[in-house]
């Protein structure tokens, strides 16, 4: 007998591979979907409307009047604005700089140091990063106070005047600055330190077996080691840094939105929202919201050139 080949279920199984093929391209694409989701509508469909919004003369409860550039020519004939500006970037420099050397050490200290209870310290990095940043502000202020604040009575100790950090613009940078760098640095050295104990201890037994002493093992193994997580701090530090509201907002009773009488300490941040919410001047409080994220895209890309150069030595 001839035995004869059944064709008729082989378009169907095409048909099913075909199918089965698809769903396994377009499986990884779903999965990521919701995220990209909830990213369009609470994060690039705000972007383009602040965009949007930066173009009129924006009242909320008056009309909507088209008119072109002319907040951003304001913005940059406004004093107020370089003032916030210039605080902001200081700021974030007294805070951000000193924030990532300190949780470099730190974490460099940690891996390395035979410490009792090491565990209990690593784990107490942590504390600060969960406190309320309210409550951290009302300690801070307190410790900085004029009159009855601790630094002003050990200051006092050695013959020093009480000195008003509120009222001078580097002393006000300084507090908030102080306030940012207590918050952060435990957060920045357990990422830090995750990193260097994925470094092999062979690397340094080896270093120190050519004669290299603790600074060169850090200078030349850990800080090239630590390239990715270094580049990942820095951008976030420049992100979140040119951001700070809280604390700006805290620190001063009498005039929370400007931050003093003279605006000592008002960020871009504080300025926005007194020109939005404050003054409901939503085209020329959105302006200034793209002159910030303008500001953030540029200090952070040069802080990623910067921070890519640390290479490793060959």
């Amino acid at each position: 007998m001839t035995a004869t080949l059944d064709t008729s279920r082989a378009p169907v199984l095409a048909g099913g591979a075909v199918r089965q093929r698809l769903g396994e391209r377009l499986a990884p694409y779903a999965y990521v979907a919701p995220f990209f989701l909830i990213f369009a509508v609470f994060g690039l469909v705000p972007l383009l409307f602040t965009f949007y919004v930066a173009l009129f003369d924006w009242n909320p409860i008056g009309e909507h009047v088209f008119i072109g550039l002319d907040n951003f020519t304001r913005l940059l004939a406004d004093a107020r604005f370089w003032n916030a500006a210039w605080n902001t970037i200081s700021i974030w420099l007294l805070s951000t700089v000193p924030q990532l050397l300190l949780a470099l050490g730190l974490a460099h200290l940690l891996n390395h140091a035979r410490l009792r209870w090491a565990v209990f310290f690593r784990m107490s990095m942590v504390v600060p990063y969960i406190t309320s940043v309210a409550a951290t502000t009302i300690v801070f202020a307190q410790m900085f106070d004029r009159d009855y604040g601790l630094l002003n009575w050990l200051l006092g100790l050695f013959g020093v005047e009480p000195i008003n950090f509120l009222q001078s613009v580097w002393g006000s940078h300084t507090m908030i600055a102080v306030m940012v760098t207590w918050r952060w640095f435990g957060y920045t050295t357990l990422l830090y330190l995750a990193s260097l104990q994925a470094i092999p201890r062979a690397i340094y037994e080896a270093a120190a077996v050519d004669g290299a002493g603790p600074w060169k093992q850090f200078r030349h193994i850990s800080i090239p080691s630590l390239r990715p997580v270094i580049v990942f701090t820095v951008v976030t530090s420049t992100i979140g840094g040119l951001q700070i509201f809280t604390e700006p907002l805290l620190v001063s009773r009498s005039a929370p939105l400007t931050c003093g009488p003279v605006r000592q300490c008002q960020t871009l941040t504080l300025f926005l929202y007194e020109q939005g919410f404050g003054q409901f001047q939503f085209g020329y409080g959105a302006a200034i919201g793209v002159a910030l994220f303008v500001l953030i895209i540029a200090i952070a890309t040069l802080n990623y050139i910067l921070s890519t150069r640390i290479r490793p030595e060959r």
